[in-house]
């Protein structure tokens, strides 16, 4: 098997309250994120470049999909420095677990927080900066 380029190629975070989780990703990366329909699934799209072989994730509702506090733990980009998204964060109804910290203090591998979504998904954020 050739080794992929990411190990990640598709995510989504399942929730229970479409509108409110929709409203909260929204809020906080200061984007619209589109909505669809797929069969029984109600899903709103993460922004990401899918012609540029980006990957991208979104928010699902349906009834295969249960939120969960300790399973996977994805990380989303939050732009260059996340400081803004986390700044966003509880007032769109989120919890902030582990507030901004280094990846490695030996490398330069940017930064990380972790999150509750209004679901009570665990979400990491990651930037640069």
């Amino acid at each position: 098997m050739e080794i992929p380029k990411n190990a990640l190629s598709w995510f989504e975070i399942p929730v229970h309250d479409f509108d409110r989780a929709r409203k909260f990703y929204s809020t906080i990366f200061n984007y619209e994120m589109p909505e669809e329909q797929l069969g029984h699934n109600r899903k709103a799209f993460f922004a990401f470049d899918k012609h540029n072989d980006g990957i991208g994730g979104a928010i699902v509702q349906g009834s295969e999909y249960f939120p969960s506090q300790r399973g996977a733990l994805v990380y989303l980009h939050a732009g260059d420095d996340l400081t803004e998204v986390l700044e966003r964060v509880e007032a769109a109804g989120g919890k902030i677990e582990l507030d901004k910290r280094p990846v490695s203090e030996l490398q330069d591998l940017g930064y990380f927080a972790i999150i509750f979504d209004p679901d009570g998904n665990r979400v990491a954020l990651h930037s640069k900066g």
